[in-house]
């Protein structure tokens, strides 16, 4: 018999996301970085990206550079490593150079005459700072819809994965549904839209739209017994990924009404 989820582990995410407070803000750095902060900003609250500043106060640095690394980038970056803060490099040259204390696939390189890949950019940001980003979307429009991505894909791949690895029956219940619980509340995170106890409801009936997928495993797993392992996999993943598609669309339609969630 699957267990029921600890009401008090919801109570807990919901604290964990109520006392985030205000997310630090995207710092830019570099030549460029106040043209760079035009477009990062358009539509964002005041101060949620800047220009320059210690990277040790921002949730990401985005260093501008304008060809092979100078001692000065060098410089920035290895402060922003200490600090433990991710960093994408975006670099105006048209080519690609080794940036030291980056990872190759955290540069965007500027095509020519093209100005700045802003989606791009605001796509890498998501991707460095995962469900750490969520306060800061609901801040800045450009990363709300790549932090959004990042986290159905994310969710999606854990369940898939603990839905494998855990062999015993009904087991995998409390895991599955307090992922999904927790993908939904970094949705409503995402788009600024508080849950608390008058709207936990509507989201846990949310959440509870999930659970025909897991009836549907069950049966695929009777008919398929050899690989059902994978059938399994790939109905918690698909399962958790609509999910949270459903949730994304409910909680834009929220903030464009602007209505009571």
């Amino acid at each position: 018999m699957a267990k029921a989820l600890n009401p008090m582990v919801v109570w807990g995410l919901l604290r964990e996301l109520g006392a985030g407070g205000e997310s630090k803000p995207v710092a830019v750095s570099g030549p460029l970085a106040e043209q760079l902060v035009k477009g990062l900003a358009a539509g964002a609250a005041p101060g949620a990206v800047r220009v320059g500043g210690s990277p040790g106060d921002a949730a990401v640095l985005v260093r501008v550079l304008g060809g092979a690394p100078t001692t000065e980038d060098e410089a920035e970056l290895r402060a922003a490593k200490r600090a433990k803060v991710p960093v994408v490099a975006v670099q105006t040259a048209g080519e690609a150079f080794d940036v030291p204390y980056v990872l190759a696939t955290d540069v965007v390189v500027c095509r020519p005459g093209e100005g700045f890949p802003l989606e791009e950019i605001a796509g890498r940001i998501a991707e460095r700072l995962g469900e750490a980003g969520t306060g800061l979307a609901a801040r800045v429009p450009l990363l709300r819809g790549p932090t959004c991505d990042a986290l159905v894909e994310r969710f999606s791949r854990q369940n898939g994965i603990a839905a494998v690895a855990i062999f015993v029956p009904g087991a995998d219940f409390p895991v599955l549904t307090l992922n999904q619980l927790r993908l939904v509340l970094r949705l409503a995170a995402a788009h600024g839209v508080e849950v608390d106890q008058q709207r936990l409801p509507e989201v846990l009936a949310t959440i509870g739209a999930g659970l025909g997928f897991r009836a549907v495993a069950r049966q695929l797993l009777g008919a398929v017994p050899v690989a059902g392992w994978a059938v399994k996999g790939a109905i918690a993943y698909g399962g958790t990924r609509a999910l949270g598609e459903a949730a994304r669309r409910y909680f834009e339609t929220v903030e464009r009404a602007k209505i009571p969630a």
